[in-house]
């Protein structure tokens, strides 16, 4: 069985739709999965200062928060966060500063990892927050599975970035195409399929 975690952050909704649009994909891809969501750092009263992102925090409560066992156990992670100023959220980050003890001890070599992301605009930092998390992925001696141009759906309107998918949301809650789900279904499948491949690889060799 390939365990697949999916970790994400997401404020007003469109990242939790990506993720578990990964989720659902995964699963039909015969993995096992947990979809796990990082714990709300900023203060509640920031939180409610904005309507739609204290509803989407109420409205996900049930969704279970990520800790470093989910990192552990899964032979691939698909990491999802929103862009801020073209890096990833506070949140997502700060769960990732606290993987230095499993990096350290090598428990994380060799996980095969992807990333996804969601931008108010076209040009808002899609790259370059994918590109950021990467350099974590570096340091953990991860296998980064981007999409890359392997399959029509990544050519679509609203689509077509090769280092992972990505959604265009307008500033409008949980606003993502379904041309940006169909995507995030062939990227949940791919980087079952490549891990799936390099367990077996592993097992003989």
């Amino acid at each position: 069985m390939l365990n697949v975690a999916v970790v994400y952050y997401s404020s007003t909704g469109n990242v939790h739709r990506l993720a578990d649009a990964a989720a659902v994909s995964a699963k039909k891809a015969g993995a096992e999965v947990r979809l796990r969501r990082v714990a709300e750092v900023f203060p509640q009263s920031q939180v409610d200062s904005n309507d739609a992102w204290a509803a989407h925090l109420d409205a996900t409560r049930d969704v279970p928060v990520a800790d470093l066992d989910d990192l552990e156990w899964a032979d691939a992670i698909l990491f999802g966060t929103p862009t801020r100023f073209g890096l990833p959220a506070a949140q997502l980050k700060q769960f990732l500063d606290t993987t230095v003890t499993l990096s350290l001890q090598g428990r994380l070599v060799n996980k095969v990892v992807s990333s996804f992301t969601s931008t108010s605009g076209a040009h808002s930092g899609q790259e370059s927050t994918i590109l950021a998390l990467n350099n974590t992925y570096y340091h953990w001696g991860a296998v980064i599975v981007p999409t890359g141009a392997t399959d029509p759906v990544l050519t679509t309107p609203g689509n077509g970035n090769p280092y992972g998918v990505s959604s265009v949301s307008g500033n409008r809650p949980g606003n993502v195409s379904e041309e940006n789900l169909a995507a995030m279904e062939f990227q949940a499948r791919r980087v079952t399929g490549i891990a799936a491949a390099l367990k077996r690889g592993f097992a003989v060799g």
